[in-house]
């Protein structure tokens, strides 16, 4: 597997961690969190588990739901 590979897997590993504590934080479901994004939950519940990325439009969504920047979610930066 290359670098880049890699180096994707492991951000998309830190997302799915992100998304997953700061849902629990704030005590929502991941229906909650799926109809704020207007998704299934299928779609969000593959975020959570890290076998699918958000949109960019909905990877916006949660980084303002959730008061974060986008580089938090993807581990680039700590609140």
């Amino acid at each position: 597997m290359s670098s880049m590979k890699k180096e994707n897997l492991k951000e998309f590993k830190i997302l799915a961690n992100r998304l997953f504590e700061l849902r629990e934080l704030y005590h929502y479901t991941q229906m909650d969190v799926a109809a704020e994004l207007g998704v299934s939950y299928q779609s969000y519940q593959a975020y959570e588990r890290g076998i699918a990325v958000p949109t960019l439009q909905n990877f916006i969504k949660l980084a303002k739901f959730y008061d974060v920047s986008l580089d938090y979610l993807v581990g680039r930066d700590d609140i």
